[in-house]
């Protein structure tokens, strides 16, 4: 953990600059004099720019963790500026030890702001504004503390706790881990503090408000609750308990119901589903697909948006690089670093029944001639029709178009035909070019959601803003922690039944709220296509120890994923021990921190 201190150095470039370079790639100078700094409120700002520079790189790419689940492939394993070396869903957590550092170093810099603005510019604030402002500050600082030390307990469980500036590393080298609830409790002050401090409304895109700091401290207690409910077995010391479940779903519920009726927040385009267009066509698409690109999903306050990730775009060295992993050759020039799994296919629903389909029939069109054309075939595009409208904003199937883009120009609609790639094919009359993928995609559809329809900027110049927190998921959190307590409520119903309308869908069946298993599995699969991709699935399934019930039980023949010709593709947790699941629940403690720690223990299944 020596690394850490010197990431506290990185910030003072920023901080002296006034901007928001990457922190992580800058090399560490000496600390200003505080009779240069530290004077006015505008020191304080740039610090915590500097804050958010470490920060956003944490989390920009939480796609990776999706990796970890069974719907998204994920290649780009060792991609800049935070790897995560293992993103295949066993045998990950040995993989993350540059994130357990990067984390660190965003709770340093968090420690750094908030200790010079408490202790030398709050006493000598003149005006009331300045202390609010002030004030406000350090809520944000505590805030992005908050979210960092709740990631590295949700993966690591107990882990050493810094609350103030480290003056040498032998401060940090001895620390020994402390107890996930005494940090639990650190962090839910911290998002108390900065809901009290925050305006109602962020005062930049980008940074916070008290929706965000509200949100995330119910999403704390809605993953206490469920780790509570459900035990965690491989956290030595930790004990399950139904009461201390049922007191955290219930502020959990509490804080999520706040976010929804107190702030005018609403969702993108109020929900509406939008247009479904044709098939085949992709000129006009459902307002879902809007919500992931950055001319219309970045939104101003008020939005669906209450906590993103800000990147600036062609020449500002914090673009974004989401298309480039999101697709293929033909958008971009982009490289398919990560590849929706087939068997997300059959999770998205009837909208005219509401409920699921019968799973597609697999079938090859080389071998089978009428594969293209028989009812429920996987390569026949009616299959797809009548469907969950966020499909057509999520995915590509046989003979569905996306924008071709070249290094930043359109170049017109391309087709993706699986295994035909860059050929030539007439298509009711017209002659393409086919979707060229480099030959990643081994599952038979492709992705939408994230990828650009216009032209301008390139692979790697985006400048989206990637949604920490979303209205959407606070409405299905509620809809969970307020399950847990009281069943299924009424108005918890309506907000899923929101979130279903983008969708196309109609509202929930009697029979999917008669109890609460039936609307927690309506949840979970609102859970599933809702925020496909955005890093939350892989943390759903840990805390509900649903890794077994999705992969099978230890020793047992594990699940094959398939393309939609029906060959197999990879198959994890066959015949896998005990022990593959339970590394799989929690992280391995890097061991170079250990070497450089002896207090630091190792979690029960790496020892």
């Amino acid at each position: 953990m020596k690394k850490i201190i010197y990431i506290i150095l990185s910030l003072l470039t920023v901080v002296s600059a006034g901007c928001r370079k990457d922190l992580l790639e800058r090399n560490p100078t000496a600390y200003p004099s505080t009779s240069t700094f530290w004077l006015t409120e505008g020191d304080a700002l740039a610090a915590l720019m500097g804050n958010y520079s470490v920060f956003r790189p944490c989390f920009d790419r939480d796609y990776h963790f999706d990796g970890h689940g069974d719907f998204l492939k994920v290649y780009n394993v060792g991609a800049a500026p935070i790897s995560i070396a293992v993103n295949n869903p066993s045998n990950y957590g040995g993989g993350a030890s540059a994130l357990y550092r990067a984390l660190y170093g965003s709770i340093v810099n968090s420690n750094y702001v908030i200790e010079n603005v408490s202790n030398r510019l709050l006493p000598n604030a003149k005006t009331d504004a300045s202390k609010k402002n002030l004030e406000a500050i350090i809520g944000e600082a505590k805030l992005l503390r908050g979210i960092a030390y709740f990631r590295l307990i949700s993966l690591w469980g107990d882990v050493p706790y810094i609350y103030k500036i480290a003056k040498e590393p032998i401060e940090v080298d001895t620390l020994s881990r402390m107890p996930i609830a005494r940090v639990k409790d650190s962090i839910y002050a911290d998002f108390t503090y900065a809901y009290e401090k925050l305006p109602n409304v962020a005062e930049a895109k980008g940074r916070a408000g008290k929706p965000a700091a509200l949100s995330f401290r119910g999403k704390l207690q809605l993953f206490w609750g469920s780790w509570k409910k459900h035990g965690w077995p491989e956290l030595e010391g930790f004990v399950q308990s139904q009461t201390e479940a049922t007191s955290a779903f219930e502020g959990a519920a509490a804080d999520f119901k706040k976010v929804i009726n107190d702030f005018g927040l609403t969702l993108f385009r109020n929900g509406e589903p939008g247009e479904w267009g044709e098939m085949g066509k992709a000129d006009v698409l459902p307002n879902y697909y809007y919500l992931f690109i950055p001319s219309t999903g970045n939104l101003e306050p008020g939005s669906e948006m209450i906590m993103v990730l800000t990147h600036g775009g062609n020449a500002s060295n914090q673009s974004e690089e989401y298309m480039r992993v999101w697709t293929g050759v033909s958008v971009g020039l982009s490289q398919n670093q990560v590849v929706a799994r087939y068997e997300i296919a059959d999770r998205y629903q009837s909208t005219i029944t509401g409920d699921f389909l019968p799973k597609m029939i697999q079938m090859n069109p080389a071998t089978n001639p009428a594969a293209r054309t028989t009812p429920n075939s996987a390569v026949n595009p009616e299959s797809y029709r009548n469907r969950d409208y966020r499909m057509k904003a999520t995915l590509l199937w046989d003979y569905e178009k996306i924008m071709g883009i070249g290094t930043t120009e359109v170049t017109g609609f391309v087709p993706f035909i699986y295994k035909s790639w860059g050929a030539r094919v007439t298509i009711d009359g017209t002659s393409y070019t086919t979707f060229n993928d480099n030959t990643t995609n081994l599952s038979g559809i492709e992705e939408r959601k994230f990828v650009r329809n216009y032209g301008g900027q390139n692979r790697s110049s985006g400048d989206y803003n990637w949604p920490l927190m979303r209205l959407a998921d606070v409405y299905l959190m509620y809809a969970e922690a307020s399950n847990e307590v009281y069943g299924p409520l009424p108005d918890a119903i309506e907000l899923v039944n929101k979130v279903r309308h983008r969708g196309n869908l109609p509202p929930l069946a009697a029979s999917k709220t008669g109890s609460p298993i039936d609307f927690f599995n309506a949840i979970e699969q609102e859970r599933i296509v809702e925020l496909f991709g955005e890093g939350q699935r892989t943390f759903d399934l840990r805390r509900w120890r649903a890794l077994e019930r999705v992969f099978g039980p230890a020793y047992g023949d594990g699940k094959w994923f398939q393309d939609t010709y029906g060959n197999n593709w990879e198959r994890f947790f066959f015949n896998a021990p005990e022990l593959t699941y339970q590394r799989c629940y929690i992280y391995q403690i890097p061991e170079t921190e250990r070497v450089r720690n002896k207090n630091l223990s190792q979690n029960i299944p790496w020892r």
